[in-house]
C-alpha cells in the first residue's frame, strides 16, 4: 500500500473532499469548503517527493522530473479513486487529490434544476456548465451523461483530463478517452471524436481557441456537445467565448451562440444549514429568441434581465436561485450572501453582520 494511503483513507472516512500536501505544512483536508489540517509533522521536501512519486508510472515521473505539472487519476489501495495535481513550487513538490464518489450522481440526487433534464433530450447544439474551479461542474456533466446513458440509446464520447467518473455502458455506448494518455489536446479529441460516430461529445474544458472552435462545428453539423468553462454567470461566457475566437470571426461566433448554443447553467457549491455537506446552486440561461437576438446585437449586458423574467422557460438569475434555496432551507444563508451578487435582498437571513461590511448595510449593497 503506498503511504499516501493513509492520508487519503483518513479523509474519505471523514467525508473530505479534497487532501492538499505541501511542503512545511501538515497535510490538508477541505471538509464543506474549509481547509483543516491533519494532526501530522509538517512535511519535508524529501519526504513529501517519496510520497507522490510511490504513486507515479515511470512516464509521469519523468514528466514531472522534465518540469511539468501532472493531471492524473489515482485508485487507492481500497477502492476510492481521486483526480491528481501534482506541481512544483518554490519550497518543493506539491499536490492536491480530489475525492471522486464511487456511486455516480443522478440529476435528482444533485438537486439540479429540472430544466438540465429536459436538455439532456436535445440531438444537437451546445450545453455548457460553467461555474470557478471546484464548483462541481464535472459532477453536474457525470450525472447529465448518465442520464443520457441510462434513458437513450447514443454513441458518447468523453474527452476528459483526467478521467473521473467511470461510465459503464447502459443504454448508450460511452468512450472515455484521457488528455495525455488517448489524446494529445481537446482540439484533437474532437476532431477525431467527429470521425467516430458520434451522437453526444463531452468537452472537459473549452480551454482555447481551436477547441472552442471545433466545439462549435461538432454542435453545428448535429452533435449534442456538453462542456465547460471557468465563467463565473451566462453574461460572462457569451463573452468569453466571442473574445477567445479571433475578431475576424466575431460575427460567425455570435451567429452560434445565437443558433446552436441551447443553454449555459452556471453553479456554486453553498454550504447546506447544518454546515456538513454542500450543494449545487444554478443560474439557468436558456437561449430564447430573445436572448438570441441580444446576443446578435452586442446587448449580452440585458441577459439578466431575460434571466429574471425567463422562469417559465426554466431560467433563474444566481440571486434567485439563491434566494429560493434559502427559503427551502436548503443551504445555509450566511453562505448564500457570500455568492450573491445583490447582497442587499440578503441581509435579513444573516446572522453575523459584522460580517457585512458597512458600505453594504449604508448603502444596501
Amino acid at each position: 500500500m503506498a503511504r499516501i494511503d493513509s492520508f487519503l483513507k483518513l479523509g474519505l472516512a471523514q467525508g473530505c473532499s479534497d487532501l492538499h500536501l505541501a511542503v512545511g505544512v501538515p497535510p490538508m483536508l477541505r471538509m464543506h469548503g474549509d481547509l483543516m489540517p491533519i494532526k501530522f509533522r509538517n512535511l519535508g521536501e524529501g519526504e513529501l517527493e517519496g510520497y507522490i512519486t510511490e504513486v507515479l508510472t515511470p512516464t509521469q515521473l519523468a514528466q514531472l522530473q522534465g518540469g511539468n505539472d501532472l493531471d492524473f487519476s489515482y485508485v487507492s489501495s481500497d477502492g476510492g479513486r481521486f483526480r491528481v495535481n501534482v506541481f512544483r513550487k518554490e519550497t518543493g513538490i506539491g499536490a492536491a487529490f480530489r475525492s471522486i464518489p464511487v456511486r455516480m450522481p443522478s440529476i435528482d440526487q444533485l438537486g439540479l434544476p429540472p430544466i438540465v433534464r429536459k436538455l439532456c433530450d436535445y440531438h444537437q447544439g451546445m450545453i455548457l456548465v460553467t461555474g470557478s474551479t471546484g464548483t462541481g461542474k464535472t459532477t453536474t456533466l457525470a450525472a447529465m451523461i448518465d442520464h443520457l446513458n441510462t434513458t437513450r440509446a447514443l454513441n458518447i464520447i468523453s474527452l476528459e483530463d483526467p478521467i473521473e467518473f467511470v461510465h459503464r455502458s447502459k443504454a448508450s455506448q460511452v468512450i472515455q478517452r484521457e488528455l495525455g494518455t488517448h489524446l494529445p489536446s481537446f482540439a484533437e479529441g474532437v476532431r477525431a471524436a467527429m470521425r467516430e460516430d458520434p451522437d453526444v461529445i463531452l468537452v472537459g474544458e473549452l480551454r482555447d481557441a481551436e477547441t472552442i472552435s471545433m466545439a462549435m462545428t461538432a454542435a453545428e453539423t448535429g452533435h449534442l456537445v456538453l462542456g465547460t468553462l471557468h465563467t463565473t454567470s451566462a453574461t460572462k461566457t457569451i463573452d468569453r467565448v466571442i473574445d477567445a475566437l479571433p475578431t475576424e470571426e466575431r460575427e460567425q461566433t455570435k451567429s452560434f451562440l445565437s443558433q446552436s448554443l441551447l443553454a449555459v447553467i452556471t453553479q456554486v457549491l453553498v454550504k447546506s444549514p447544518d454546515q456538513r455537506a454542500r450543494r449545487a446552486v444554478c443560474e439557468v440561461m436558456v437561449v430564447t429568441k430573445a436572448i438570441a437576438k441580444l446576443i446578435m446585437t452586442d446587448q449580452s449586458h440585458q441577459i439578466p434581465s431575460q434571466l429574471q423574467m425567463g422562469k417559465e422557460y426554466g431560467m433563474q438569475l444566481m440571486d434567485q436561485a439563491l434566494m429560493a434555496a434559502i427559503n427551502a432551507k436548503e443551504v445555509d444563508p450566511d453562505d448564500a450572501y457570500a455568492y450573491a451578487l445583490d447582497k442587499r435582498q440578503f441581509q435579513r437571513f444573516t446572522s453575523d453582520m459584522a460580517g457585512v461590511p458597512k458600505s453594504e448595510t449604508a448603502a444596501g449593497g
